[in-house]
């Protein structure tokens, strides 16, 4: 498994999760982690996956059908009833704010034309992710056989996530009220609605098996970070213990700056600005190196951030600012500048 360089690792912070991780959303950079690579059982945060996938499917404003197999679906639900009709939007709403496993299961008729063939959907949107320790079974999070992801993973899938502005809305909502109901959903993240003024959205989790899980995300002085616990007896107190150490010894860092500038005496352009969580010590070990392009005439070169030694961020740099919104032809690199797959070395 490629990992995420350069990870920061703090001795002193202490959680009492089995596995966990701290990100920051817009770079991908691990800031802390405890076992966090290990496929495990994720409960209910398998519905930011879901989520997610509804959103970009298009759909948001078609009528449900709910069918029998939903509202018999065990565990969490929103009270759905056979044969009612109710817009994907609100589905969506129930799913995450009350954790409808009934909710879920409509989803993913819905989109998917099936349990098997949303479960498809969602592997196949992991894959893409890069979340390499994750396999689903289902869009609701019982527990399967092999449905299982990792803290890590969960950390990219919400740091993707919360880039999409109607998942952003929709996790950050403290409550809803679809046109179906007398009554509103409330959200279940007592960080957002209770215990933590800087959280942005998240999901919870718990089975027996599983234990408490849960993702979250929080936003400070202009740096997002995202939160991970699986397994977690005391996870409220988890992330907030996390948070405040992060936002306490980091700070986004201005790597480069999108616009016209001199490289190696030539006028260039740097087609994007990035970012960096840095701690005060390794601002100061930063560098930049110009790799020039040799190849073709498409790019220049390229701009390569390394700290002590790991690349950290790369940008291409080019004779004059494209016409149009440029792209590189690399999927990789092009995934890596989105900030969808981890820079690495």
């Amino acid at each position: 498994m490629i990992k995420p360089n350069p990870t920061y690792s703090s001795p002193s912070l202490d959680v009492s999760a089995e596995h966990a991780v701290l990100m920051d959303a817009q770079s991908g950079r691990v800031l802390f982690e405890k076992d966090s690579y290990t496929p495990s059982l994720i409960a209910s945060t398998t519905k930011i996956l879901t989520a997610i996938i509804a959103i970009e499917s298009g759909k948001m404003d078609e009528d449900v059908v709910v069918s029998e197999s939903a509202i018999r679906t065990e565990g969490s639900s929103i009270y759905l009833t056979e044969g009612e009709k109710i817009k994907l939007e609100d589905l969506v709403y129930g799913l995450m704010l009350r954790s409808g496993n009934d909710s879920a299961v409509a989803i993913a008729e819905h989109v998917g034309g099936s349990i098997e063939g949303f479960t498809y959907l969602m592997n196949e949107k992991a894959a893409w992710l890069g979340m390499e320790a994750s396999n689903f079974e289902n869009p609701h999070g019982l527990d399967g056989e092999n449905h299982v992801s990792s803290a890590y993973d969960l950390g990219l899938l919400m740091a993707y996530s919360m880039k999409n502005e109607t998942f952003r809305e929709i996790t950050g909502s403290t409550s809803y009220k679809s046109e179906n109901r007398t009554y509103s959903w409330q959200n279940k993240n007592k960080l957002l609605t209770m215990l933590y003024d800087h959280t942005t959205g998240g999901k919870t989790g718990f089975t027996k098996r599983a234990g408490r899980t849960l993702v979250s995300s929080a936003e400070k002085d202009g740096m997002e970070l995202i939160a991970v616990t699986l397994n977690a007896p005391s996870d409220w107190n988890d992330h907030e213990r996390m948070y405040e150490w992060g936002f306490e010894n980091f700070e986004t860092y201005k790597l480069q700056e999108e616009g016209y500038t001199k490289e190696h005496g030539k006028r260039s352009y740097l087609p994007k600005d990035i970012h960096f969580p840095l701690t005060e010590q390794e601002k100061k070990q930063i560098t930049a190196v110009y790799e020039p392009n040799t190849l073709d005439n498409s790019y220049e070169g390229v701009r390569a951030y390394r700290l002590n030694d790991q690349l950290v961020a790369e940008s291409f740099v080019l004779s004059k600012r494209p016409v149009q919104p440029w792209l590189p032809s690399s999927l990789s690199f092009f995934k890596r500048m989105v900030g969808v797959e981890p820079w690495s070395t």
